[in-house]
Parts: structure tokens; C-alpha cells; sequence
């Protein structure tokens, strides 16, 4: 008698979650895949956005096991954010050394060398976003900063709220570092439409994303890249308040291309 073949495992295509467009993109985390980089030994890097898809920064998942890290100062003339979500690092530039726990920060700006080590204690974990500085002429350069989510300034508007991180009314940054709040139930109060382009990672909760003319389920540890002027609506759902981490581009004119 011959044995029956197995079959796929139900839903295996209903399931899929991912999207990509030339506007948008919706990435579970279990179909981002590792790198290894010079410079981090030890270390595991799971990009979640580049200008290879089109956005105008990167963003990654750092895992860093105990102890690793970056292998000395580092300085590649770009500005960077690091937002830990798991473990602790230290974290060294311009002569300090702070260590970040679970919704610590720090920001490196452009040409400032930095160092970023895991802890003993056990692996760790940190939202990376890299970009090359804009500056304007006149505008002070920013400085160093780091902080906890917990003691960053706060703006309620009912059932939303939010943590703002840096950049927030600070004209000498060219981007944002937020997390949005929504309690079980609400929503965005309108369909956005804007110049800025977005890299939003589901910190917690289970959401409904407008992008473009779509709906996409989102799940905590989903990455979200949207680009310029791409229609964008959230409502919250599920029985828990939802938070994801948002990167923003601010502060900065138009370009035109020759």
C-alpha cells in the first residue's frame, strides 16, 4: 500500500503575512534572515529596511549574545539609534558609558564614534537605525543622547498617546524616534498622507494597518517600511494596548534632482 504523501500544513497560504511593494512593505520577523557584519563579532543582524528596497535609511534587529558587540569604537560618518528591547548594553561615545535596559536609547550623531556591548548578564536585543545626516547651514549640529522610554516626554490624546524619544520640535535632527500607543479599540483619526516615510516595528499588540488601498493584520515583532505620501490608517485589536517603535524623516525640504 502506498503511503499517502504528506500535505502542506493548513494555512500555510493563508498565513503569509508578507508584502512588499515599490511603496510599502509587511515583514513578519520569522522570514528576515541572518547577517554577520565586520566589526560586531559574535553578533547577528537582521535588516528589516535599506535603500536597496528604496527607503532613505536602514533599519535591523541587533541580537548580540552575551559579551559581543561592537569590536572597538566605530565611526562610518553616518548618524545612528539603537533602542533595546531585550537584555542590556552598555553603551560608550564622547567619553560616556551608559548602560541601557529594556526601553533605553541612545543616539550617536553623525562622525561621533560609538561602542555597543551586550552585557554578561545574557543575550540582548536592539532596534538599529542608521542614516547619513542632513545638515543645513546655520543649524546647530545634535549631540549625543540617550534616555528611557519611561522618562521621555508624553502627549496624550484620549485613547492614543505617545512616548517621543528624540527629535521631537528639535530642528537641528532630520528624524524622529517614537512609540505610538493605542488602546484596545482605537484608531488613527484620519487617513495620513504625507512626505515623510516611516519604519514602524510592532513592540507589542495586534493591529489592522491600512497601506495604500490594502489592510494588513499586524503582529508584535512585525516590520512596516512606508514610503513618501503612502495612505496609512492603524486601529488597534485584540485585547491589549498596542505600541510599535516609528522612525519619522523631519525637519528637512524637498530635494530636486537635476
Amino acid at each position: 500500500m502506498r503511503t499517502p504523501t504528506p500535505h502542506p500544513p493548513p494555512g500555510i497560504i493563508g498565513h503569509n503575512r508578507t508584502m512588499l511593494t515599490p511603496h510599502y512593505c509587511v515583514f513578519p520577523p520569522e522570514g528576515i534572515m541572518d547577517s554577520v557584519l565586520p566589526g560586531w563579532p559574535g553578533c547577528i543582524i537582521r535588516f528589516q529596511t535599506s535603500p536597496a528596497m528604496g527607503a532613505r535609511f536602514a533599519q535591523a534587529l541587533l541580537i548580540a549574545p552575551a559579551g559581543s558587540g561592537t569590536d572597538g569604537p566605530r565611526n562610518d560618518g553616518l548618524e545612528h539609534f539603537f533602542y533595546v528591547q531585550q537584555g542590556a548594553m552598555t553603551f560608550t561615545a564622547d567619553g560616556q558609558t551608559t548602560t541601557l535596559a529594556p526601553g533605553g536609547f541612545a543616539y550617536a550623531p553623525a562622525g561621533m564614534a560609538y561602542s555597543l556591548v551586550a552585557t554578561d548578564a545574557g543575550e540582548a536585543r536592539a532596534i538599529w537605525v542608521k542614516r547619513p545626516f542632513e545638515g543645513v547651514p546655520g543649524v546647530p549640529l545634535p549631540g549625543l543622547r540617550t534616555g528611557h522610554r519611561d522618562d521621555a516626554p508624553r502627549e496624550d490624546s484620549g485613547p492614543r498617546w505617545r512616548h517621543f524619544l528624540i527629535g521631537n520640535k528639535d530642528i537641528s535632527m532630520d528624524f524622529e524616534m517614537n512609540i505610538m500607543c493605542y488602546a484596545p479599540g482605537a484608531h488613527f483619526w484620519c487617513i495620513e498622507t504625507h512626505v515623510m516615510e516611516h519604519g514602524m516595528v510592532m513592540l507589542q499588540g495586534q493591529a489592522l494597518q491600512l497601506l495604500g488601498r490594502d489592510w494588513h493584520e499586524l503582529w508584535t515583532g512585525d516590520f512596516v517600511w512606508m514610503g513618501p505620501y503612502l495612505p496609512q490608517q492603524i486601529y488597534a485589536t485584540g485585547t491589549e494596548v498596542v505600541e510599535y517603535l516609528l522612525y519619522k524623516d523631519v525637519n528637512r525640504d524637498v530635494t530636486f534632482r537635476p
